[in-house]
């Protein structure tokens, strides 16, 4: 069981960067997927989830609107494009594979994760 995250970087405040999730084929299928991410001393927290085929997709509040996640079936690749960054999208992005063919919010709803890759947004 593999996830490979990959993207993080260093942006200005308003800039852009797309993460990208790599994983095994014999785990993603018929799994949704998420990201989640966790700044320093907080709690992971739940960023967006597309489901297996793609038609779902679940957004935080706080990143509606400016992140977009989006999934290739056909390589197991999730992405995570995210414009209009704030300082306070700051924090370790990890990518997850739901139990679910529909992925939800919660930390409990995903089995496999993958290490974070960081996203540091600088005023």
């Amino acid at each position: 069981v593999q996830l490979q995250a990959s993207g993080g970087g260093l942006v200005q405040a308003g800039g852009s960067l797309r993460l990208s999730c790599t994983a095994s084929r014999r785990t993603s299928s018929n799994n949704g997927m998420g990201w989640f991410r966790q700044a320093p001393g907080k709690e992971r927290e739940f960023v967006a989830s597309v489901s297996w085929s793609g038609g779902t997709t679940i957004y935080a509040d706080n990143v509606q609107g400016r992140f977009t996640i989006s999934r290739a079936k056909a390589d197991s690749t999730m992405y995570l494009q995210m414009n209009s960054l704030k300082p306070e999208d700051t924090a370790v992005y990890y990518c997850a594979v739901s139990r679910f063919s529909v992925a939800g919010r919660g930390l409990t709803d995903y089995a496999y994760w993958g290490q974070g890759t960081q996203v540091t947004v600088s005023s």
